[in-house]
């Protein structure tokens, strides 16, 4: 199957190549960051090798140890008005395809979980403590537009979440899960090579 290219006009054309030499001159790794490009904490940043990035892309690591609490893999597009916010661990594989308007955290306002670690809705939300829980994304995963990865969630290796969906549990490799929360419509045959639909019994849980 033939790769379609983009066409660009000759103002896109200038602007594409300044992006380019300022990526260079800033993340040297990277294959092409389009600005405006926002990130906070980048000492705690791995962006991995040849990044692609949309505009106004926003990457936010926090880290209470001193330690890279976001991780990237290699060949990662992300598009734009992607945000991506780490405490714990945010870890990105390779070949990863993320749409626009994601939003993937490994922390939230409070715990909400039912448990004696609840915190109270007459706090403040700004002063509730976080709750931090790792999110893994494996490699050759393709998550489309609106979607939001929330704490804890692994998505695993060549799985697609389609979009608009809340990922509130992680999900299992070569599914394709839609829906708030996602759940898996289908499963890849690799006997096969189709996707089949996806028994009932699927779990959601690594």
């Amino acid at each position: 199957m033939a790769m379609i290219k983009n066409k660009y006009t000759i103002s896109q054309k200038i602007k594409l190549a300044y992006c380019l030499i300022r990526t260079k001159l800033l993340c040297r790794q990277a294959r092409i960051i389009r600005f405006p490009f926002e990130i906070r904490g980048k000492e705690y940043i791995d962006l991995g090798t040849n990044l692609t990035t949309g505009v106004g892309c926003r990457l936010e690591a926090f880290s209470e140890k001193g330690e890279k609490t976001m991780h990237f893999g290699n060949n990662v597009q992300i598009n734009d008005y992607v945000h991506i916010c780490s405490m714990q661990n945010v870890t990105i594989g390779n070949n990863v395809l993320i749409a626009g308007k994601v939003y993937i955290s490994d922390n939230s306002h409070g715990s909400y979980k039912g448990d004696e670690f609840d915190t109270s809705p007459e706090t403040d939300p700004i002063k509730r403590d976080y709750a931090k829980n790792a999110v893994v994304i494996e490699d050759n995963v393709w998550i489309g537009e609106g979607v939001v990865v929330l704490p804890g969630v692994t998505l695993g290796k060549g799985c697609i979440i389609g979009a608009n969906s809340v990922v509130s549990k992680s999900i299992p490799s070569y599914v394709i899960a839609v829906g708030a929360p996602a759940m898996p419509i289908k499963k890849f045959n690799f006997e096969t090579q189709r996707w089949d639909k996806a028994s009932r019994d699927l779990s959601c849980d690594k």
